[in-house]
């Protein structure tokens, strides 16, 4: 649909000029141009009219695309535009096409969660670098689920044309329910009833069965994990992977290797050490494995405390695979502390590939997520759902091993 910044003016005559005006393209004197755009003034589509020499109808054809105007009208109008520095009105467009050429990014996590984790960086920067090349602009939004209705009310008061919501938690309904308004693309699927939303995730599964592989080829069997938040499914699915690999290598499993922690209600928030039982595993399960399992919420400080719970229970280990590289660094210190040598006594092993499995000491070994490439797709499928394009709902990007010195 054209921009529209007042009147429409009439069209332009078979030779081109400006109808009504006899003017030839381009053919207004620069020195009219002055009392059209005083100083200081933005010009206007009336202006970079007179400049072209057609009328502010066909400029505006021009601005939004059209191809109902021939090759030496739009030279002459982009001319006009870059003499002028002319910049459409985007107050004027959004009116015109009913959008607000805006993305919103969700991020149902504290401010200092937020600007602490390398992930949520990368994920931004893959979103700002796909969205460059369009006429978008990214909103961030840190949401806290303590007032979830300020969100919705922003989401569906006309401020955005979608959004993109990332770290969401099991019990996040407000922004699933959304998806029935607004186009939305989620980082990972939704857990709980929504089945129908759109999303893109990396193959956590296999990511985790991918670390605990590479333990034990290394020669080690007693691998411990530090898993993630179980409202999560980052958490739930590298669990998963672990213990699938374990299971395969004849480690553990008195259930058949047939438990899914993914089908776990346990106590309705996801949080599986909430009924550990006498056995260590949820429900009372006697499973060898759950005594190998601690959780964190994906921070150093969870991941060092994790990793003491698991030394406090003098169960012997020799590899540890942790849910992200934040909880891998915090499970060296203690293992360190502990005058344990890392990766002589105990490999290590996180999961990002990010600044802090970087600067680890010793490197980290870990797997690659691919954050910017997360992001770059999200908002690739959010344009083109905006636009009312089919878009699939499910995209899985692979994950792959980033070999270094702690394993």
């Amino acid at each position: 649909m054209d921009v529209n910044e007042g009147d429409a003016g009439g069209p332009t005559d078979a030779d081109g000029s400006v109808a009504g005006h006899g003017l030839p393209l381009g053919a207004l004197p620069d020195a009219a141009i002055p009392d059209l755009a005083p100083h200081g003034v933005a010009p206007t589509l009336e202006v970079v009219a007179a400049r072209a020499g057609v009328s502010r109808a066909t400029v505006s054809r021009v601005v939004n695309g059209s191809t109902k105007v021939t090759p030496e009208v739009v030279k002459a109008v982009n001319d006009a535009i870059a003499a002028l520095d002319y910049v459409p009105n985007r107050a004027a467009r959004s009116l015109a096409s009913r959008r607000t050429q805006s993305i919103a990014l969700v991020v149902p996590e504290s401010t200092s969660r937020v600007f602490a984790d390398p992930f949520f960086a990368a994920v931004t920067q893959g979103v700002a670098l796909e969205l460059a090349a369009t006429d978008y602009t990214l909103n961030l939004l840190m949401a806290s689920e303590a007032s979830p209705e300020k969100t919705r009310r922003y989401l569906l008061g006309g401020n955005v044309d979608g959004a993109l919501v990332v770290s969401h938690h099991r019990g996040d309904h407000s922004y699933t329910q959304l998806g029935q308004h607004l186009p939305i693309v989620f980082a990972g699927r939704p857990i709980g009833r929504d089945v129908e939303s759109i999303y893109v995730d990396v193959d956590n599964v296999a990511g985790g069965r991918m670390a605990t592989a590479h333990l034990l080829d290394s020669g080690r069997s007693r691998i411990a994990t530090i898993a993630g938040r179980q409202d999560m499914p980052a958490g739930i699915d590298r669990l998963l992977g672990w213990r699938q690999a374990m299971e395969a290598a004849g480690l553990g499993g008195s259930d058949g290797g047939t438990r899914d922690p993914r089908a776990s209600t346990v106590d309705g928030s996801g949080d599986l050490r909430a009924n550990r039982g006498p056995g260590g595993g949820p429900d009372g399960s006697d499973d060898p494995l759950d005594q190998l399992v601690e959780y964190g919420d994906f921070s150093p400080f969870e991941g060092a405390a994790a990793m003491r719970r698991l030394l406090d229970r003098g169960v012997p280990i020799d590899g540890v695979f942790a849910a992200n590289d934040q909880m891998a660094a915090g499970a060296i210190s203690v293992l360190r502390e502990a005058g344990l040598r890392v990766p002589e006594d105990v490999g290590v092993i996180g999961f990002d590939d990010d600044s802090f499995g970087a600067t680890a000491s010793p490197p980290l070994t870990t797997i690659d997520q691919s954050p910017v490439e997360l992001g770059a797709t999200m908002a690739a499928l959010l344009v083109r759902l905006i636009a009312g394009e089919t878009v699939p709902r499910i995209t899985i990007l692979p994950t792959r091993l980033v070999p270094r010195a702690s394993v």
